[in-house]
């Protein structure tokens, strides 16, 4: 039993990361447009007047577009690559609304999926209310960021939470409609539903898949078959390689995106311009760094996945949606602050596997090292990139979430032992 003081302390911490998310986060998204807004509800729009969607990866036209409709940000013109075409159709029931009162209603909607997210928590692993909001709030940066930028990331947590929810209450058909229905837009549920299947949870992946198809079919009934087919034969690509635009034609560089990729190119790519002073300019070795950084991650989930699957634990499917989520986001190209809330599932599972199992330490390092990822000072440690060896300093969160995947490699392989 809880002493008075430890939930007074308790009740301190939860009413603070609360006041800290109102304050930098709901707060500013309900009085300015920021970012990454302008790409979803201007597409919206493009598609809710009719008119030439198959521009809508042209930046020079699609920015005219965010100007014409009032949808500018400070130090943001706006553009809809590297979104896939189902984007466009996510914001259309707000497009009879000026941007700053669509972005509003979207605010609204990811506050009100935080409070699901806390009780779909506490419902299905049996945490308490208050350990399951602490939770969801220790995701920092990446809900202030998801909020302030009018991402849907939170609310897609939030499906994919839902879908494991229903998956444990015997309900596959709904659980994988849940999971399915927002992998056209963004691409991370279908790691819940890979895990699922290596779990042979059939039913579950067969309602993504008519999720999944819908949402395409939906996709090419309303917008045409041309803007799909540029997507898939030049934009795609380049979205798998973290270029984030069809103009784009530099690798990425940015610390922003925290990834393998945009450490090895700072390091060793020379650009006169995005990167004039890397450590060494040898883009081989970049090329080869990142290849070998990758296929060393991938073996060593393998080699657990493999053991969990041979001899395996009871609930073996949380640990392996555990262990994909992670190595996913260690390997992806590109991820920013705001894709961290992907985590949640993840990181629930493996947290509430290892208590389960009684590795309470590995399960407060997990804890630990996610809520870290939400609260680093990333201002004070971006001012490093491009400064030679000192860029590795730039690059907290992503040597953070290989020490939590490297982490739970190392716990999982001992209890598959």
């Amino acid at each position: 039993m809880q002493s008075p003081f430890s939930r007074l302390w308790i009740g301190l911490l939860l009413a603070g990361l609360a006041a800290h998310l109102i304050l930098k986060g709901v707060i500013p998204a309900l009085t300015a447009i920021d970012s990454d807004f302008a790409g979803y509800f201007v597409s919206a729009k493009v598609v809710s007047e009719r008119q030439d969607v198959s521009r809508l990866y042209d930046d020079l036209w699609f920015r005219e577009q965010v100007h014409r409709y009032g949808a500018e940000s400070p130090g943001n013109v706006g553009k809809f690559a590297p979104f896939p075409p189902p984007t466009a159709l996510l914001l259309l029931p707000l497009t009879g609304y000026e941007p700053l009162t669509a972005l509003r209603v979207v605010t609204v909607v990811s506050v009100l999926c935080l409070f699901c997210s806390a009780g779909l928590l506490s419902a299905m692993l049996g945490w308490k209310p208050v350990d399951a909001a602490l939770f969801v709030l220790f995701a920092g940066d990446g809900l202030l960021s998801g909020l302030r930028f009018g991402q849907p990331y939170i609310v897609i947590s939030t499906f994919c939470l839902l879908g494991y929810y229903l998956y444990r209450r015997h309900r596959p058909w709904a659980a994988g409609l849940c999971i399915g229905v927002f992998t056209p837009i963004k691409y991370y549920p279908v790691v819940i539903l890979a895990a699922l299947a290596l779990h042979r949870q059939w039913k579950v992946v067969l309602g993504g898949a008519v999720a999944i198809a819908g949402v395409a079919l939906l996709s090419v009934s309303v917008l045409g078959w041309q803007v799909h087919q540029i997507f898939l034969s030049s934009v795609f690509s380049k979205h798998l390689m973290g270029r984030l635009s069809l103009r784009d034609e530099a690798p990425p560089f940015s610390a922003v995106y925290q990834s393998f990729d945009t450490l090895f190119n700072r390091l060793f790519i020379l650009h006169p311009v995005l990167n004039p002073h890397p450590l060494v300019a040898a883009p081989s070795v970049a090329t080869l760094a990142i290849v070998v950084t990758k296929t060393v991650l991938v073996l060593l989930a393998v080699m657990v996945l493999v053991k969990l699957l041979r001899n395996p634990p009871a609930n073996a499917v949380a640990p392996t949606i555990g262990i994909i989520g992670l190595l996913v986001m260690l390997i992806a190209p590109a991820t920013a602050t705001y894709t961290c809330v992907l985590l949640w599932l993840p990181v629930a599972l493996l947290a509430d596997f290892f208590v389960s199992g009684g590795a309470v330490a590995s399960a407060y390092f997990v804890l630990a090292a996610y809520a870290l990822m939400g609260f680093l000072p990333y201002g004070h440690t971006y001012p490093f990139e491009g400064r030679g060896a000192l860029t590795v300093l730039a690059y907290p969160r992503l040597f953070l979430l290989l020490a939590l995947f490297l982490g739970c490699v190392h716990a999982l392989s001992r209890r598959a032992s």
